[in-house]
């Protein structure tokens, strides 16, 4: 699944090309992704220009004039890509709902497996929303910190690995990016998340925003189906450290037999043992 730094890299690619455009079309050629469409959406979406093309955790957020807001998400195979006059793109079996704009731009959104969605909400209401409501802070925001990392883990017992996948303590952080900054703060993915505090706090989250900040400027991690809104690749794949590199050596220490692999909560953590604790 995307995570922060891919749905960041689409949503600023939407952005750049999208804001200000009236939108005149929405076809919805199946009325179920991972949830029914919501009725009456292209009525909402028809007609309407875009003011801003915004992310909030792994969701990207289209802001109009009139003060909705289309909420969409790319769940594990989802994509969004353009065609317009000069670069067209053939139709896909997979395009299930596509978006005409001035100029003759259409935006696509392709998702074989079907985990994304689409919804729609109002500006007054998006904090509310039932998407949005238990969501943490944002890892990028201003008041993210190591004081405010301590507060959110006090007194979890679960392993920090486990804690940070948790939406409700920090939002948009998935597997990936958590493997990698845990690996940059020194800190071992078994560490009770409750003991995360203090100077260690604060080097965990000043690694988060490190890690998420190198892999939005790389274009995030093209990992299958993920693509930018460009239709290229991100690349930070070439610069994990530790994330799928069982038994390679870890970059910073010489430990044998270098980067281990264990299964949490069903999902692979890798970390070297040496230099994390």
């Amino acid at each position: 699944m995307p995570e922060l730094p891919e749905v960041e890299t689409v949503a600023r690619g939407l952005q750049a090309r999208l804001q200000g455009k009236r939108l005149l079309s929405f076809t919805l050629n199946r009325r179920d992704l991972r949830k029914p469409v919501p009725p009456g959406l292209k009525n909402k979406l028809e007609g309407r220009r875009v003011e801003a093309v915004s992310r909030r955790a792994k969701y990207i957020l289209v802001h109009l004039d009139d003060g909705g807001v289309l909420i969409a998400h790319l769940g594990m195979s989802g994509r969004l890509v353009f065609s317009d006059p000069q670069h067209p793109r053939p139709a896909e079996p997979h395009d299930h709902a596509v978006f005409g704009f001035e100029g003759g731009v259409e935006l696509r959104l392709n998702d074989a497996r079907r985990f994304g969605l689409l919804d729609y909400a109002t500006e007054s209401n998006l904090a509310a929303h039932k998407l949005f409501r238990h969501l943490g802070p944002e890892p990028l925001g201003p008041e993210f910190d190591g004081d405010l990392l301590s507060k959110l883990l006090k007194g979890k017992k679960t392993p920090i690995k486990a804690a940070l996948l948790d939406q409700r303590v920090v939002a948009g952080l998935g597997n990936i990016y958590v493997s990698e900054a845990l690996y940059g703060a020194g800190i071992s993915p078994r560490r009770l998340a409750g003991t995360v505090k203090g100077e260690r706090a604060g080097r965990l989250a000043s690694a988060i925003r490190d890690v998420l900040t190198r892999a939005i400027s790389a274009g995030g991690s093209s990992l299958r189906d993920y693509v930018q809104a460009s239709g290229e690749l991100g690349y930070f794949q070439h610069h994990w450290a530790v994330y799928g590199k069982e038994g390679e050596p870890c970059p910073d220490c010489d430990c044998r037999p270098g980067i281990k692999r264990i299964v949490q909560a069903g999902r692979s953590t890798f970390y070297c043992a040496k230099r994390q604790r």
